[in-house]
């Protein structure tokens, strides 16, 4: 009887109360909770911090984004593209397999990633413009790798993309700035280079929003010029007001900018593409704002670049058509010409050869170290599409070391006498 209630206490004595294992399990949670709150915050810190040297140098910071597969990528789901865990590393692989190769850039979305959350990545990068920057952000890739998506998206919803919800952004923050005294003007005008022309996409849009009739709409020939202080403007080229006061009707504005150029935009069917952009597009949004306590000034810019794909004649069929192998042929032209842009640059060349073509020319405040630029690099995942890609991220690579030095804040102060910027 003894040895058996020695056995009992010895059992009762390694039995742990559930309240104190429930608690060390609670106390485990709460620790591997606080582990991975910390974890959060430091990659956060360690974005921030590169973000500011990124900053302080001056490059020109690349995001790349694969989209996902798309019904007429055919019946093959294997991707050529493999994104890593830390979400700025990818590797590819090309036709003949092999070892792929590794890449890394500032952030790198994976196919699964909305357009909302690819936003947020430059949405610190659009509010610059409102602090006086002159801001460009442009997408690069081949034909059918989703940049206008990116750029424009569709609908009014989650699909929408970087131009719509940049344009929310600057009116939410302007609507905002009213209670600092801050008044705000906004004008936005769209064109595209078409075969190395200038061509107005709002030529049909009066500057309050309306639309001229039909016996009305003359297109006047585009120039790039430079003003008095040697910045660029595109000289004949419409400007829609939009609306600060309402953002509702802002937007509603931006909608009605939008349909209209993508009516007038050029597009075509190639074998690579239903819906092929022949054409380069920039958005161009001009912003001016006033504070009446400070007399402050500052004018800012905001350049969103749909850049028409890249593509081999023989994958998009464009060789058997004399028009669209013009288009082809203009388009792969001025890309060269970006590239050659970004090589002189990165090199630190003396003459950099912006006047080469209108798009560099056009973008050249924006290249030359007086704004801040970003590059989209979008990519299809197909196999078939890994040449293209792996070409799409060489470049990206080139890029993404060009520095251009401290950008710009263009802010002058009518008190006081003077001006700074």
């Amino acid at each position: 009887k003894a040895a058996n209630e020695d056995v009992t206490m010895d059992a009762g004595e390694g039995e742990e109360d559930p309240a104190i294992l429930m608690a060390r399990i609670e106390e485990r949670d709460r620790r591997i909770s606080e582990l991975e709150e910390q974890l959060v915050g430091g990659e956060q810190l360690r974005r921030a911090l590169h973000n500011r040297i990124q900053e302080l140098r001056g490059n020109i910071r690349v995001y790349v984004r694969t989209r996902p597969f798309l019904p007429n990528d055919g019946a093959a789901r294997n991707s050529s593209i493999d994104i890593l865990p830390d979400g700025e590393s990818l590797t590819i692989q090309g036709k003949r397999g092999g070892d792929g190769h590794g890449f890394k850039f500032d952030k790198v979305f994976a196919p699964s990633t909305g357009q909302d959350l690819v936003f947020d990545e430059v949405s610190e990068f659009v509010q610059s413009a409102l602090d006086g920057y002159h801001v460009c952000l442009f997408s690069y890739g081949q034909t059918g790798s989703g940049k206008t998506h990116t750029m424009q998206g569709s609908g009014n919803g989650a699909m929408r993309g970087i131009i719509p919800r940049a344009v929310e952004q600057i009116l939410s923050q302007a609507a905002m700035m009213q209670s600092q005294r801050w008044t705000f003007t906004i004008k936005a005008s769209f064109l595209e280079i078409y075969n190395e022309e200038l061509k107005d996409l709002l030529v049909m849009m009066n500057p309050d929003g309306s639309m001229k009739p039909r016996d009305a709409r003359t297109a006047t020939k585009l120039s790039i010029k430079r003003n008095a202080e040697g910045k660029s403007f595109v000289d004949g080229i419409n400007m829609v007001d939009i609306d600060v006061e309402d953002k509702i009707n802002g937007l509603t504005q931006l909608e009605a900018v939008i349909a209209a150029a993508a009516r007038t935009r050029s597009v075509a069917t190639t074998k690579m593409n239903a819906q092929s952009s022949r054409s380069h597009s920039v958005f161009m949004l001009h912003l001016c704002g006033y504070n009446k306590e400070s007399g402050t000034v500052v004018q800012g810019a905001l350049n969103l670049c749909d850049l028409a794909g890249s593509e081999r004649l023989d994958r998009s069929g464009a060789a058997s058509d004399s028009r669209r192998l013009k288009e082809t042929l203009a388009i792969n032209k001025s890309l060269s010409c970006l590239g050659d842009v970004f090589t002189s640059l990165a090199n630190g060349s003396k003459h950099i050869p912006f006047r080469n073509s209108k798009l560099t020319y056009l973008l050249q405040d924006c290249l030359s170290g007086d704004g801040k630029a970003l590059m989209f690099v979008n990519l299809s995942p197909t196999v078939e599409s890994s040449n293209e890609s792996l070409c799409s991220l060489r470049f990206a690579q080139r890029v993404n070391q060009v520095e251009l030095g401290k950008a710009t804040k263009h802010v002058q102060y009518t008190k006081g006498g003077g001006s700074r910027r």
